[in-house]
């Protein structure tokens, strides 16, 4: 099964054209080695990780979640593809689909393209002010999306409102790739995308919210939890 690739060329397919040419290209051996690397090993990282780890399967997140889920709130960034998967893991909760995601803002192509491809069904909101009433929530996932609000600020809005609708105990669970080592050997540039495991934790602490729980799936996406501190 090649799904989840096969997304990653629609939605990338610029970026896979110009590795490519680059690797083909008369430059420096050390630049064509390069660019042929990390367009084969992004490809390669994005199978591994959207088509054979299990990850749209999302049982691997219930060591972070709390205890007890009844009403959850899925945020996404222009594109949802998780949605349709939560029922597995959280049959009993009633959840809410909110786009945080500012079309007005700096949007990446990829999105727009995804936005053209899958038209959104989220309701669409802003990063600081989630429709939702005060301490009502169980648990508020972030799933691949949290990266696109590309603002310091967006961030700390959507971390300051998700500890706002949080009951006491509930907990954020930040699904994200992390600007690390092993990133940035499978994805090269493109690993500037995403922002480092620190960034989350500055973000989160400006929130009032401190890390309680954290695991992975394969080296390259980490699911952390957050609870009131």
């Amino acid at each position: 099964m090649m799904r989840g690739v096969a997304q990653v060329l629609a939605f990338n397919w610029p970026k896979v054209l110009a590795g490519a040419v680059a690797a083909a290209a008369p430059l420096p051996k050390p630049a064509r080695a390069g660019a042929a690397w990390f367009t084969v090993a992004s490809l390669a990282a994005s199978w591994w990780v959207y088509d054979l780890s299990g990850l749209y399967r999302w049982t691997w997140l219930r060591p972070v979640l709390p205890a007890r889920v009844r009403r959850h709130v899925l945020v996404t960034a222009g594109f949802d593809e998780v949605s349709a998967t939560l029922p597995a893991l959280l049959p009993e909760s009633a959840g809410v689909v909110l786009d945080v995601l500012d079309p007005r803002g700096p949007v990446e192509a990829s999105i727009r393209r995804a936005r053209r491809r899958y038209p959104a069904r989220a309701v669409p909101v802003r990063p600081e002010a989630l429709p939702l009433a005060t301490g009502g929530v169980d648990v508020v996932l972030a799933v691949l999306a949290a990266h696109e609000l590309r603002t310091p600020a967006g961030r700390e809005a959507l971390f300051r409102e998700a500890r706002r609708v949080l009951r006491p105990g509930g907990r954020l669970v930040l699904v994200e790739h992390h600007r690390d080592l092993p990133n940035v050997l499978a994805f090269g540039p493109g690993a500037w995308h995403f922002y480092p495991r620190a960034e989350w934790e500055r973000v989160a602490t400006r929130a009032g919210l401190a890390c309680v729980a954290r695991v992975r799936r394969t080296p390259l996406v980490t699911a952390t939890a957050f609870e009131a501190a």
